[in-house]
């Protein structure tokens, strides 16, 4: 059976996770790429899957991987061939000038260093596969307002905005180039969110605005929020807008 290959970044929690359960089905191959292998994640029959244990914050080494990997890989193998940078971190919630280096790097590396690199070598390896290929990078709605206490996040999410744009460009001169889209998900349930919730007020202004979400019963389950991601993602005019939200579906 000729498979549909999607690599996903993130994949062992939150929506990574859901997006990784609902994509294992038959005639799908799934490249689950994070720190950690996830055990709930099996392959049904007709399906296959690998789980690469790698730091994002090493963007380059998972980058060469998957390079050597895509180019590994046999001619027709794939029916199409999928990118989800997914992965992204917050780091400790402050203003830029209580930040240690260190944390900025990290999410900085992890958050648009990373989605950039394997962008790259996803892009350069399949360059002459004749099947449909697309990116899809999952951004935020803080990449496209600002808020205190999240300079880092928030520039890692523009970033992967405007390298999109930027990508889109470069594809739509090619023949068969790739179709690109920088995705925001709208607000989900995940350990994220209880990491803003539970910020120090004094540091972090607009904790009660991310408490208010939860109790106010705003915030979509990591299920439905993957349901409506992959559901973007199979839209036939995926990437003619390359920054979007799902909200606007």
């Amino acid at each position: 059976m000729t498979q549909h290959l999607y690599i996903l970044t993130g994949g062992s929690r939150g929506m990574g996770l859901a997006m990784a359960q609902q994509l294992l089905q038959p005639g799908h191959t799934l490249v689950s790429i994070a720190r950690n292998a996830n055990p709930e994640l099996t392959a049904p029959a007709g399906a296959a899957l690998e789980q690469w244990t790698l730091d994002l914050s090493q963007g380059a080494q998972a980058a060469d991987r998957l390079h050597a990997w895509l180019a590994a890989q046999p001619a027709g193998r794939f029916a199409s061939a999928t990118l989800i940078n997914n992965a992204g971190v917050i780091p400790r919630i402050a203003p830029l000038s209580d930040s240690a280096p260190a944390d900025l790097a990290h999410a900085l590396r992890v958050g648009l260093e990373a989605p950039m690199q394997l962008t790259a070598a996803f892009l350069g390896a399949t360059g002459g596969w004749t099947v449909p290929r697309k990116v899809l990078n999952i951004s935020s709605g803080l990449g496209r307002r600002a808020m205190a206490s999240q300079a880092a996040y928030c520039a890692a999410k523009a970033g992967m905005d405007h390298f999109t744009r930027c990508v889109a460009l470069d594809e739509a001169a090619k023949p068969q180039g790739a179709k690109v889209c920088s995705l925001a998900p709208g607000v989900i349930d995940t350990d994220m969110q209880i990491q803003l919730r539970g910020a120090d007020p004094a540091a972090f202004p607009d904790v009660q605005n991310f408490a208010n979400l939860k109790t106010g019963g705003m915030l979509t389950s990591p299920a439905d929020a993957a349901a409506r991601v992959l559901a973007w993602l199979q839209r036939a005019d995926f990437g003619t807008n390359p920054v979007a939200d799902v909200r606007e579906a």
